[in-house]
């Protein structure tokens, strides 16, 4: 009998075809977050899992699950925060993840991000397409330039690095970083620094850390107060490091020169004050979002359960 999957969005249709040739498999339809009640019952439904972000399978839903069937939860995308790993593993569920794919999408966005706040890019096109562009002159919509500004980066794992490859090899940009553990990075010229001087130092501050309780709120008004008033702030890692409502007063009182954001603390809701400033650009969570990638994501969180119940230890075990 072939175990029992559910996987709890849409995926590509490639990785639905897979699902559906090696397991016996339902999906949510639902692309909105799920409720606690509703993973109760999978947990003692299924055998196996792949959920994502928006999936809070906290101690709570942990506990609260009656005679648990799953044996993994096969996450999509690399984070797992949104998951307790101590219930998990006292539940007898093994953890997965799939951090390869979203390296080089997730920098490219940064990237994306980063250009598109220095030279104002979004105030440009509203300006063009609400018809109050008069034409070119010399001091119109000034913004800063980024060839061999000095960036900084805070996380250097897999995405900081990528981003950092980016930025000084296609840009020429000197790269200081913040990691909580010494990082030596071959081939790449990056000096590491500590937090206060990678925020005091940088033009553009790119975060790329993981989320969870270590790094909840790691720029708050005090980090964000040492950055230069003409510093750009870009995050692609998860909503709840960066203190929202600190970032908007930072941002509308000019205490930082603009912010490229696609994660929010409480996302999908988005502060309407921080929707209004122009001086921001908001993305819908896009890291990851191409086809290329969520295919590769999807194959992946499959490799790693087709390993488990061969028996065999899955590619990327979390836990």
């Amino acid at each position: 009998m072939r175990p029992r999957l559910l996987i709890t969005r849409p995926l590509p249709r490639a990785v639905l075809e897979q699902a559906r040739s090696l397991f016996d498999t339902d999906v949510r339809a639902d692309t909105g977050r799920t409720e606690g009640g509703f993973l109760q019952m999978a947990l003692s439904d299924y055998d196996a899992i792949i959920p994502s972000l928006g999936d809070d399978f906290s101690s709570d839903v942990f506990a609260a699950a009656p005679n648990i069937r799953c044996r993994i939860l096969a996450n999509f995308g690399a984070g797992t925060d949104h998951i307790n790993l101590a219930s998990a593993q006292t539940a007898g569920i093994t953890v997965t993840n799939t951090p390869d794919a979203v390296t080089e999408p997730t920098a490219d966005l940064a990237m994306t991000l980063l250009l598109m706040s220095a030279r104002r890019a979004i105030e440009g096109d509203r300006m063009v397409r609400s018809g109050s562009w008069k034409g070119w002159h010399p001091i119109e919509m000034l913004g800063q330039h980024v060839t061999e500004k000095t960036l900084g980066i805070v996380g250097m794992g897999r995405i900081g690095q990528a981003v950092a490859r980016r930025a000084h090899f296609g840009f020429g940009m000197n790269v200081i970083f913040f990691n909580r553990s010494s990082r030596m990075l071959e081939g790449l010229p990056a000096k590491q620094e500590s937090l206060p001087t990678v925020l005091a130092t940088a033009d553009f501050v790119v975060i790329t850390v993981p989320g969870g309780s270590r790094t909840y709120h790691m720029i708050d008004s005090d980090n964000l107060a040492r950055m230069k008033s003409t510093a750009h702030l870009i995050n692609v890692s998860r909503g709840e490091v960066v203190c929202e409502e600190a970032l908007i007063r930072a941002l509308k009182y000019r205490k930082i020169a603009g912010a490229g954001l696609d994660v929010y603390e409480h996302e999908p809701d988005v502060p309407a004050e921080l929707r209004s400033l122009d001086n921001t650009i908001l993305l819908p969570h896009l890291g990851s979002a191409t086809e290329e990638t969520r295919t590769q994501m999807g194959m992946a969180a499959l490799e790693n359960l087709v390993a488990f119940f061969e028996q065999r230890d899955p590619p990327h075990r979390v836990v």
